[in-house]
C-alpha cells in the first residue's frame, strides 16, 4: 500500500483531534495509543463519547438533558431528551464584527463578501419578516435557490425561529421540486428568477409560477432577482423582492430554543423511483455531528476559508454551512465548475486563498482524464486539504492529486450520505494516507464490513453496516406511518443494524477502507462479487474513454450478461483497438472476470441530479421492468440519456 501523505509532527500535535484526545486525558483520565483505540472507545462507549462531544464544544442548552440515549434500539432511540437548543445560536457564537463570514462568487464574475455583522443584521431582518408572516416553530420554509448568500441567510433565519428548512436547486424541474416540497406542506417559498450555467442563462420564472400553483399551503413567495434585476415585473404582484426585507429593523437577533430531537431540515433521497424519501434530521443531532466532523476529521479552524462545490439540492450544501460553527468563513460558488475554463475552480481557489477545498470524486477524475497539470498552472499554496465525496475515488485519482495538483495536501476522501448528512468514514490528521484508501471510520460510527453470514470481516469485500445509533441518523421520514419506509430503507436485511447499501473492504493493517460501490449495483459475476468502482478504475485509464457504466444481469439458468457502456471523447469512434485496450486493462489490473461480455458505445451516461451514476435503475430497465417502476426521469440530470437504454433493452 503506497503512502501518499502524512502530516508533520507539528501538524499532528496541533490538530483539533489531538487537542480533544489531550482533553479526554485531563477530564476522563483516558489515554490512547493511536486513533484506532480512540475510535474503539467511542463506539464501545457511545453515550460517554457523545456526552464528551457535548462538553468539549460547550453546547448551550436552555434546559438540562435527563439522559444521553434512551436505548440502542434503532431507529426508535432518542438522544439528550430534555435538552433544548438552537443550531443558529451556536453559529452566531462565532460572530466577530468585521471578519468575513461568507465569500461568494459566480461564473459571471460577481464577487461578494459578507461580514459577520452584516450576516447577523440580515438574518435578524429575515427573522422579523418571517415572524410577521406567522412563521413559528415547526413550520416549513423551503427554497428554490442557487448556492448564494441569500440561501444561507434564509436558512439561518428559518433555523433561528425553530422552523424547518428544505431546499432544492434551480436545475430541478417543476415535478421534481413539487414531489419534494408538496410532501411537507411549506408556508413560505424562497425562489430565484433564473441563473447562468456554462455561460448560458436559464430563466426559471415560469417554473416558479408552476411550483407555486402546486403548493397550496404557501402564505408567501419571496423572490431573489438574480438573472434579471427586474424579474419581479414579470411575476405576480404578491411575490416579494427579497432585498426589501433587509431594510427591516430586526433589532437583536434572538433564537428559539427547540427540543434536541426537533427537526432541523428535510433532505431528500435521489428518488430514482417513486416519490423521494423526505428524510428528517434533528436539531441537536446535526449540531453534535457537525461539530465532531468539522473539528476532528477535517481540522477546520477559526478564520480559515472552507469551500465546497455544491448546489442547494445536495446534502453537502447543508454540511458546508457547519464550517461557520468553527468560526471559519464559508466560500460559496454558483455556476459550472469548468466554465469558462476547465480549471476555473483552481483559479478561484488561488484568488480567494481557500484553506479547505471540497469537491466530488467525478470532478477530480475529470481533471485526471483531461491530464491537467494543475500545480504547474496554479499556486494552490493556501490549500491545506482537498475533500472528495459523492462517489468512490479511484486509486489512480489519489495518485493524480499528489502528482498533478499538490504534493503536500491532505486528501480527505469521505463517504456518508444524505441519510445522515455527514460522513461515516473520512479523513483523520494523525495517520498516514495510503493510495486508494479512506483513512478511517469516523468517531462514534460503529461501522463494520459483514460477510454473507453477518460476521465482521477485514481484508475482504463486505456489506457496510452500522450497528449502533448515531445522533444524526434520521428521526423519521416525513409522512412515513409506522416508520415503514424508514425501516425498509436500512433495517430489513440486518434487524437492528443499519445497512447502508455499500460494499467496503477494511484494511486490517492500516485500518483504512475502500468503498467498492453500491451493493444493489454490485456485479455478482458467477458467484464472485465485483465492486463497480474496480471497473471504473481500470476504464478511467483509457484516455479515449470519457465515462462509462457497467451493469451485470443475472439471467435464467444461471447465465450472466455484463455489458459495459462507454462514452468516448468527442470525435473518437469505438474501435476494436479501444475495446482490446479496455479488456486488457481490466484483465491486467484485476481478473478475467472483470472483462465485460460486450462493450457498447453510448452518447451519454445517465446521472441523478445529485451526480450519481444510475446503475441500479439502468439494470432494472435492462431486466425489462416497467419504466415507471425503474426510474424517475424528473430526478435525472440528463433525462435524454435514458432513451438509448430503453431501446437497447427492447432488443435484448
Amino acid at each position: 500500500m503506497k503512502k501518499l501523505w502524512e502530516g508533520s509532527n507539528n501538524f499532528k500535535q496541533n490538530s483539533l483531534l489531538n487537542k480533544y484526545c489531550n482533553w479526554l486525558k485531563e477530564q476522563y483520565n483516558l489515554s490512547f495509543e493511536n486513533y484506532h483505540d480512540v475510535w474503539q472507545w467511542s463506539v464501545e462507549n457511545i453515550e460517554d463519547f457523545w456526552e464528551s462531544v457535548w462538553k468539549y464544544f460547550q453546547i448551550k442548552s436552555h434546559s438540562p438533558y435527563t439522559q444521553v440515549l434512551s436505548s440502542y434500539n434503532m431507529p426508535h432511540c432518542k438522544w439528550f431528551e430534555g435538552a433544548s437548543l438552537n443550531y443558529s445560536e451556536h453559529i452566531f457564537r462565532q460572530s466577530k464584527p468585521n471578519k468575513i463570514a461568507i465569500f461568494f462568487s459566480n461564473e459571471s464574475g460577481i464577487n461578494i463578501e459578507i461580514t459577520w455583522d452584516e450576516l447577523e443584521r440580515k438574518v435578524a431582518s429575515m427573522v422579523s419578516y418571517l415572524k410577521s408572516l406567522g412563521v413559528t416553530k415547526g413550520d416549513r420554509v423551503v427554497a428554490y435557490l442557487p448556492n448564494v448568500p441569500e440561501a444561507t441567510i434564509a436558512f439561518l433565519a428559518t433555523n433561528a425561529l425553530g422552523a424547518i428548512w428544505s431546499s432544492t436547486s434551480p436545475d430541478f424541474g417543476t415535478e421534481s421540486v413539487v414531489n419534494r416540497f408538496a410532501q411537507i406542506e411549506p408556508k413560505v417559498l424562497f425562489a430565484v428568477d433564473g441563473y447562468t450555467y456554462n455561460g448560458k442563462p436559464f430563466d426559471k420564472t415560469e417554473t416558479v409560477i408552476d411550483i407555486v400553483s402546486s403548493l397550496p399551503t404557501l402564505k408567501k413567495v419571496i423572490v431573489l432577482p438574480y438573472l434579471n434585476k427586474k424579474a419581479l415585473d414579470n411575476l405576480p404582484n404578491e411575490y416579494l423582492d427579497i432585498n426589501t426585507i433587509y431594510s427591516i429593523n430586526g433589532y437583536e437577533l434572538q433564537f428559539q430554543p427547540v427540543d434536541f430531537n426537533h427537526p432541523i431540515w428535510v433532505l431528500y433521497s435521489s428518488g430514482t423511483t417513486g416519490l423521494p424519501k423526505a428524510i428528517v434530521h434533528s436539531h441537536g443531532g446535526i449540531l453534535l455531528e457537525h461539530y465532531k466532523y468539522m473539528a476532528f476529521h477535517n481540522n477546520v479552524r477559526e478564520g480559515e476559508r472552507y469551500f465546497w462545490f455544491t448546489t442547494t439540492g445536495w446534502m453537502m450544501w447543508n454540511f458546508l454551512q457547519s464550517a461557520l460553527l468553527m468560526g471559519a468563513s464559508i466560500v460559496l460558488y454558483d455556476g459550472s465548475p469548468t466554465y469558462p475554463k476547465f480549471d476555473s475552480l483552481w483559479r478561484f481557489s488561488d484568488n480567494l486563498t481557500i484553506d479547505h477545498f471540497g469537491t466530488s470524486a467525478p470532478y477530480l477524475v475529470a481533471n485526471m482524464k483531461k491530464q491537467l497539470d494543475i500545480k504547474k498552472a496554479h499556486s494552490l499554496q493556501s490549500i491545506k486539504s482537498i475533500s472528495s465525496t459523492g462517489a468512490p475515488l479511484p486509486t489512480e485519482a489519489f495518485d493524480y492529486v499528489y502528482k498533478n495538483i499538490k504534493t503536500d495536501v491532505w486528501l480527505c476522501s469521505m463517504a456518508g450520505g444524505t441519510d445522515v448528512c455527514t460522513a461515516f468514514v473520512g479523513g483523520m490528521p494523525l495517520y498516514a494516507l495510503h493510495s486508494g484508501e479512506i483513512q478511517c471510520r469516523a468517531l462514534g460510527v460503529s461501522l463494520y464490513a459483514l460477510d454473507d453470514l453477518g460476521n465482521p470481516i477485514e481484508d475482504d469485500l463486505g456489506e457496510m453496516v452500522i450497528d449502533k445509533p448515531m445522533p444524526s441518523m434520521p428521526i423519521y421520514f416525513w409522512n412515513d406511518k409506522n416508520n415503514t419506509r424508514y425501516l425498509a430503507s436500512y433495517f430489513e436485511d440486518y434487524p437492528g443494524k443499519w445497512r447502508h447499501g455499500d460494499f467496503i473492504k477494511i484494511n486490517s493493517k492500516t485500518k483504512g477502507l475502500i468503498i467498492f460501490g453500491r451493493s444493489d449495483a454490485t456485479l455478482n459475476r458467477h458467484g464472485i462479487r465485483i465492486g463497480t468502482s474496480e471497473i471504473y478504475s481500470a476504464v478511467n485509464k483509457i484516455n479515449d474513454v470519457e465515462d462509462s457504466l457497467i451493469i451485470n444481469l443475472e439471467l435464467e439458468g444461471g447465465k450472466h450478461y455484463m455489458p459495459l457502456f462507454v462514452k468516448l471523447k468527442a470525435g473518437i469512434p469505438l474501435t476494436d483497438n479501444i475495446k482490446q485496450a479496455i479488456n486488457y486493462q481490466l484483465r491486467s489490473d484485476y481478473s478475467p472476470r472483470h472483462v465485460p461480455d460486450e462493450i457498447i458505445e453510448v452518447t451519454d451516461i445517465p446521472y441523478t441530479i445529485s451526480g450519481k451514476k444510475m446503475e441500479a435503475p439502468v439494470k432494472k430497465i435492462l431486466l425489462k421492468m416497467p419504466i415507471e417502476k425503474s426510474i424517475n426521469i424528473d430526478a435525472m440530470r440528463n433525462p435524454e440519456s435514458i432513451a438509448f437504454y430503453v431501446e437497447f433493452a427492447r432488443n435484448l
